[in-house]
């Protein structure tokens, strides 16, 4: 048996690097977060063979000290922490000190720096982990990090490196991510001696960024959320609906500035888009959460990629809450409006007690065409699942006199459109098409509207506003069931067993494994409640909360709502077309239907000119 003995040196920073430094796009990733940590406003990355041969970082940032050059590239050391209470209230993006001293482990690495107030700068070069002398060398205020041949003394690590483009590709992607958190910052990227990206730097709470990293098609397509509530400050940027995406690639969370991954967070905004995203498409998303850095973990990745929240409940049903209440603003013939800029760090013109605290959503504006005072507001009466389709025609009053004589002077069976009594966003219906589709004219041009998903979303939001104001009742089982269940949801079901009572299940322990169920919501007493439960208790046991019973009830009333639309091929009179299109302006989510399909689509002027030519 081998004796223990100590590591040296070397080995130990190699270990290290391979937690740290998993590829070309792990070094520039720590190299760029110690230039902002120095308070640098411009970086330049110079990148060779995908940062293989070369990553060269430098910035004009506040620089090192010649004496402190030997302490930078040594293990734990560092300026950002100094005890324990820093490293619970970390706010810096690098804290470990692994990060240098890791990446000179495994490549030639030279590091140059100067300070504002020194004459000239110095530099020190680290081949294979053995540090060499400090010598005077000219250059600007900033630091300057030069990485060379990484892995060359590592050939077991240097193997499993992917192609070029491939290792320039995740380079690019981390770069889009820093580029949406810190647009304060101008980025200079150059491949091979040749420029290929810029950031421009911008206003803090400007959104050309959006565009720039994104594409002009997701800035035009989102919300700006800024909502404080709970000590808790989520703000950002989240898409419509209708602008979905096959894959998760437009996903960007952040936690007090440092990009993360987490699957609370996650779960929660695929929990707020749950009935507006047809099946299988992702929302795309860059959101900013802000807390006391004392409520967050952040040193339990090696990479610090993944944060731990102290409350994690608090924070998922927060961000769900958020998000989903701005979605419920995507109503039908309205557009994204530029909010206003999120408050600086500091200030607090929002409420912050409570979960009820205040949203300052980009709601989006009205018809963008003369006459803007008209407002959507909810119809006071209900909508029966199976009602006619003519009793569309009692929700509004017979036009007066006056107007029924306008209608017949401007000879178009259309109310006035002038400025001064403004035009809905949906505008007026002027027919039907294969009695599937109402076509309207409004200030902009045409909208079409597909009736049976628009009534279907109309008839299902009615129905979950319903719903909601009864509750969820219990239903008692005739023979209680007993159900087989691990250990660990055993302990969940015992200690979430209000919460359980809450969604309409009475469950008490029967034994270590098994539960005694007594009742199941009464609404879901046809569906199968044993799966239902263990789902439920899953997401207790995950995320702290579960939608499941919500969401079983959801799809059964979207099914009524479904059975309950106007059906193809049913004739409706203009008023009737009128007043789907006013309730579509009136209802939440009436974008979409309850699968997540499209419930309308603007064709502008401009557009249908183009398709025949004129003014050409």
């Amino acid at each position: 048996m081998n004796s223990i003995r100590p590591l040296p040196e070397i080995l130990i920073n190699q270990i290290a690097a391979g937690e740290v430094v998993e590829r070309p796009a792990s070094v520039v990733k720590e190299l760029v977060e110690n230039a902002l940590d120095a308070g640098a406003t411009r970086v330049d990355i110079d990148l060779e063979e995908g940062g293989v041969r070369l990553i060269r970082i430098r910035d004009n940032g506040g620089g090192i000290a010649a004496e402190q050059l030997p302490l930078a590239v040594s293990r734990h050391a560092t300026s950002k922490i100094a005890s324990l209470d820093d490293l619970e209230t970390v706010a810096t993006l690098g804290f470990r000190g692994e990060a240098l001293p890791s990446i000179a482990s495994v490549s030639r690495f030279t590091l140059a720096s100067r300070q504002p107030h020194d004459e000239h700068g110095a530099a020190l070069q680290v081949e294979g982990g053995k540090v060499g002398e400090v010598a005077p060398r000219a250059h600007a205020p900033g630091t300057t990090v030069e990485v060379r041949e990484l892995f060359y003394n590592v050939p077991a690590r240097r193997k499993f490196l992917r192609a070029e483009r491939t290792e320039l590709g995740h380079i690019e992607e981390w770069l889009r991510s820093l580029a949406l958190a810190r647009p304060d910052v101008e980025l200079r990227v150059s491949h091979n001696g040749k420029p290929s990206r810029r950031y421009k730097p911008g206003d803090l709470y400007s959104d050309a960024r959006l565009g720039e990293t994104l594409g002009e098609d997701f800035a035009r397509q989102a919300l700006r959320i800024d909502h404080v509530a709970a000590g808790l400050r989520l703000h950002g940027w989240v898409a419509q609906p209708q602008y979905s995406r096959a894959s998760a690639d437009q996903q960007y969370l952040y936690v007090n500035g440092r990009p993360v991954r987490d699957r609370s967070v996650a779960h929660a905004v695929k929990l707020a888009y749950g009935d507006v995203l047809y099946h299988g498409r992702q929302p795309a998303y860059v959101l900013f959460l802000e807390l006391d850095p004392a409520r967050v973990d952040v040193n339990v990745h090696p990479a610090k990629h993944e944060v731990r929240f102290r409350d994690s409940r608090l924070v998922h049903d927060f961000v769900y809450r958020t998000l989903k209440d701005a979605l419920a603003e995507t109503r039908a013939g309205m557009e994204p409006a530029a909010a206003q800029a999120p408050h600086p760090a500091g200030a607090s013109p929002l409420p912050a007690a409570g979960m009820g605290g205040g949203y300052a959503f980009a709601r989006p504006a009205g018809g963008t065409g003369a006459g803007t005072a008209w407002q959507a507001r909810q119809s006071p009466l209900g909508l029966p699942v199976a009602e006619a389709p003519a009793a569309y025609a009692a929700l509004y009053a017979a036009p007066s006199d006056t107007a029924q004589a306008a209608v017949v002077d401007n000879g178009t069976g259309l109310p006035p459109t002038s400025a001064d009594s403004g035009v809905p966003p949906l505008g007026y219906a002027i027919a039907q098409l294969h009695g599937i589709y109402i076509l309207a004219e409004n200030a902009e041009g045409l909208i079409v509207v597909d009736m049976h998903a628009a009534h279907e979303r109309i008839g299902y939001e009615r129905l979950k506003t319903a719903h909601d104001g009864i509750g969820l009742h219990a239903q008692p089982l005739l023979v209680p069931i007993t159900l087989a269940v691990g250990e660990r949801d055993a302990d969940t079901a015992e200690r979430e067993a209000a919460t359980l009572a809450e969604l309409g299940f009475e469950i008490t322990r029967s034994g270590p494994g098994s539960l005694h169920v007594r009742s199941i919501p009464a609404l879901l007493a046809n569906a199968e409640p044993e799966a239902l439960l263990r789902d439920v208790l899953t997401d207790l046991r995950e995320h702290g909360q579960s939608r499941r019973v919500a969401s079983a009830r959801d799809e059964l009333l979207s099914t009524m709502a479904c059975h309950g639309a106007v059906r193809a091929n049913r004739r409706l009179t203009q008023p009737e077309m009128n007043a789907l299109l006013r309730d579509m302006e009136a209802t939440e989510r009436s974008g979409q239907c309850n699968h997540g399909r499209p419930t309308w689509a603007r064709f502008s002027l401009a557009e249908i000119d183009r398709w025949f030519l004129r003014g050409r």
